[in-house]
């Protein structure tokens, strides 16, 4: 009986963790989308690092007709360069973008830092 009490324990301490680091990702996304500028109304924007080599932009916004309009871009860092991929069609980016991204990435980091993880530093 014990050792079932101890899985159960073992689960939910799992499950919390998992839901922490979504909650983290979301606050995250949610500052990272303030990078580029105030997000205008009606719009939800959202930048983050996924992992170590993967950075997402996610927008969405209503059109003029009423249309909800998505646009997602994955930025996957390699060792060769920086793959974009956005509706289904990969590409490397070009000088320019690249460094944007560098950019963003860096004032990202700064405002994370800043304001969610300063505390525990």
């Amino acid at each position: 009986m014990l050792k079932i009490f101890k899985n159960i324990n073992a689960q939910r301490h799992e499950e919390r963790k998992a839901e922490l680091y979504r909650n983290l990702i979301r606050h995250e996304a949610r500052i990272g989308g303030q990078v580029f500028g105030v997000v205008p109304k009606g719009h939800r924007r959202e930048f983050f690092c996924l992992d170590e080599h993967t950075w997402v932009w996610h927008e969405e916004w209503a059109d003029n007709s009423g249309q909800t309009r998505v646009q997602t871009t994955r930025y996957d860092v390699r060792p060769n360069g920086i793959i974009k991929s956005q509706g289904g069609h990969l590409q490397p980016v070009t000088d320019r973008e690249a460094a944007r991204l560098y950019q963003a990435a860096k004032h990202y980091r700064e405002r994370i830092q800043r304001e969610m993880y300063a505390f525990a530093g």
